[in-house]
């Protein structure tokens, strides 16, 4: 995966060993009332893949809180080639950088920052009014559009003040086994490290299948922003991880709790919009040509997210 350098784009070819090894830049500034980027509806913008689960987060966010007036967003390609991710507005799914008029989202990012150095990722929060990059971690942009527009939803509280410090720790929980650690077995250069990845994956899996035994969702009875960050793992599970990862000790529709946690999510107003199964197929298959050489797409497998879940 190509970065850029300086300002300078760089395929993963012509990056040097002295280029892997600089600490990156990163945009980490946040939306709140007495910061330089306050909450105001129509000020800020949203890049994501559709493929991308970091992203995905960022989406669920914006669409169960219904902010999509507040905030505008764009969404690359899923195929993402040796200038990154690319705005392909011909390709279903996807559009222009309608901003910009960028070819590639690394583009904007040197418009924030001409000499960034760094990884060119998804989601990324933008602020018309500062002209910059406000925030590129996903976690964070999530949290703040909980908390900086709280008041246009009546129906969600997803960061709620009283268990911030539980969700928090479960965000953490979930991260370095399931989030991360789906690539880092995907990717892995030995077999102990891919197995090694693969056996804490699925020991955390089986971990909150009991969790779920207990209570609907992973912080008690109602939707949080730690559902959010699991849900888009879950529903890349089946048709990607367990096949182009390897992940393939059980499938997700396997554990009965998550599986119906899964479908509940999804099923509530607005999720499935969000969900795009085309372009998670085709970024991980068509991208990863060192793990899929062929760059051919599964069909299947044949997946039903609208079943009932009788979960209460």
């Amino acid at each position: 995966m190509g970065r850029l350098i300086d300002g300078h784009w760089k395929t993963t070819d012509e990056l040097t060993e002295s280029d892997q090894n600089r600490r990156a830049d990163g945009f980490r500034n946040r939306v709140s009332p007495d910061s330089r980027h306050p909450p105001e509806p129509g000020r800020y913008h949203l890049y994501i893949a559709r493929a991308c689960p970091w992203a995905h987060g960022a989406a669920l966010v914006r669409k169960l809180l219904g902010l999509e007036d507040a905030i505008s967003m764009d969404i690359v390609d899923p195929h993402r080639g040796a200038g990154g991710w690319r705005f392909a507005p011909d390709n279903p799914g996807s559009t222009p950088d309608s901003l910009h008029g960028s070819d590639f989202l690394h583009e904007v990012y040197t418009a924030a920052d001409p000499e960034y150095t760094g990884g060119v990722t998804t989601p990324v929060l933008w602020d018309r009014e500062a002209g910059t990059i406000v925030n590129n971690e996903s976690i964070e942009i999530m949290e703040m559009l909980v908390t900086a527009f709280a008041d246009h939803s009546d129906e969600y509280d997803l960061y709620p003040a009283g268990k911030r410090d539980r969700i928090d720790a479960v965000v953490e929980k979930l991260h370095e086994p399931i989030l991360k650690g789906v690539y880092t077995a995907g990717f892995a250069q030995s077999q102990d490290t891919y197995e090694r990845a693969v056996d804490a994956m699925f020991d955390a899996l089986d971990y909150w299948e009991d969790v779920l035994d207990d209570q609907r969702f992973l912080v008690g009875d109602s939707l949080t922003i730690a559902d959010l960050r699991l849900f888009p793992a879950l529903v890349r599970f089946d048709p990607v991880y367990y096949t182009h990862f390897k992940c393939n000790t059980r499938r997700l529709v396997d554990y009965p709790n998550l599986w119906g946690y899964t479908r509940d999510i999804y099923q509530h107003d607005g999720v499935s919009e969000t969900v795009n199964l085309d372009h998670i197929k085709k970024h991980y298959y068509r991208s990863h040509t060192d793990i899929n050489p062929t760059g051919f797409v599964p069909v299947g497998p044949d997946i039903d997210f609208t079943a009932s879940h009788n979960r209460k």
